[in-house]
């Protein structure tokens, strides 16, 4: 087999949590790893090679950085476009490729591009800005509620809203946005999709999502998901119907809806590994981390059997606690058999802030899920002076 991929440099723009675990596969076959990010305290800055303090979204930084290493990766896809297509042109290899990135950096375009490829997703409009969606509204007498999403910097689950009256634009944003049909849920899934350079690809299991509704999170990821098995064959086609249309290199996180009348639908995509696949680290033969570093090195993809039933709590900051971050309770998630915590070292906490996570395997599912119902009750991450 080739060792090329051994002596060549990985550039990961972003220092947050995602880094930190692709780092942990890069440690282990001592791939040379840079990161770029503005914080010094990143979770990445203590564990990469080189940590470089710079903007991902500055044109300057982020070419500056990519003449450093031979392969750009991505941890957060709101990154600066412009430098990533120089450094293509120049020889770097960038994966997901910036035309993907652009795609997804606007849900807008994302939508557009869904509807183009026939892939099913929720009826929608786009609108430049709010005083135009007012009007629209106004005029065709819109029926509510629907879902609005500001085309550009979403994230974490800022950037979109119920609407469920006139009143309620007050809250939303001046910028480009979109006007989603209001899908009623029964089941809100997840699918990861790798695929190397070589066009071979992976499909994990699907995964089963539970939000919290105040924050619009993931609050809990289940696998195997409890739906029936035409739902899940429906996913994964749908899953592969996107990548196949994206051509991406490395992992893709393919979110869906199932409505209550059965059909299932894209709601949003991110071209890099995501939260609904932290569980894979423990309860799959191949977890998301490594296989993205697999597919972008061009190696032959893992196995995506699963070992064990797992659930996966995200820990986030309290409501009303900004400071340094103080996690309570943690060591009783080292009471419990089959309990692994992951802390990602953020030293503030802000509310909502993801802080780490906790998975929980067992060979009943049940008994995964009860634990991480108890376990997200006791673990709370607060702040202290």
């Amino acid at each position: 087999m080739k060792t090329s991929f051994l002596r060549k440099k990985l550039g990961i723009l972003g220092g947050g949590q995602l880094g930190k675990m692709l780092i942990n596969i890069t440690r282990k076959w001592s791939i040379e790893t840079y990161i770029l990010d503005p914080n010094p305290d990143c979770p990445c800055s203590k564990c990469c090679d080189l940590y470089f303090k710079g903007d991902f979204n500055n044109y300057q930084d982020v070419y500056n950085f990519g003449k450093k290493v031979d392969i750009i990766t991505i941890e957060i896809e709101h990154v600066n476009v412009e430098a990533l297509y120089r450094l293509e042109k120049e020889g770097i290899e960038v994966f997901p490729s910036p035309s993907n990135i652009e795609l997804i950096q606007n849900k807008g375009i994302q939508k557009d591009f869904f509807k183009k490829n026939k892939i099913p997703t929720s009826d929608y409009k786009r609108f430049g800005n709010k005083k135009s969606l007012s009007k629209y509204i106004f005029k065709t007498k819109s029926k509510y509620p629907f879902i609005w999403k500001s085309e550009t910097m979403g994230y974490d689950g800022k950037g979109v809203k119920l609407v469920q009256s006139f009143s309620d634009l007050d809250e939303i944003n001046e910028s480009s946005c979109v006007m989603e049909e209001f899908v009623d849920i029964k089941h809100e899934l997840a699918v990861l999709v790798a695929r190397n350079k070589s066009g071979k690809s992976k499909s994990f299991p699907v995964l089963e999502m539970e939000f919290n509704q105040k924050s619009n999170q993931v609050e809990y990821v289940i696998l195997p998901s409890r739906i029936p098995e035409k739902i899940k064959l429906k996913s994964l086609e749908i899953a592969d119907l996107v990548s196949k249309s994206l051509n991406h290199v490395g992992l893709i996180a393919i979110e869906l809806f199932c409505t209550r009348d059965g059909d299932v639908v894209v709601n949003e995509i991110a071209p890099r590994v995501h939260n609904s696949g932290h569980l894979t680290i423990e309860s799959c033969v191949t977890c998301q981390f490594e296989q993205h570093i697999r597919a972008i090195c061009d190696l032959p993809l893992g196995s995506v059997t699963q070992i064990l039933p797992g659930v996966m709590v995200n820990l986030v900051g309290e409501i009303n606690h900004n400071g340094k971050a103080s996690y309570h309770n943690i060591y009783k998630a080292f009471d419990i058999e089959g309990v692994f915590p992951h802390i990602y070292g953020k030293k503030i906490t802000k509310p909502y802030r993801k802080m780490g996570h906790i998975t929980i395997t067992d060979e009943k599912l049940d008994e995964a899920i009860s634990k991480a119902r108890i376990l997200k009750n006791k673990i709370k991450i607060i702040s202290t002076k």
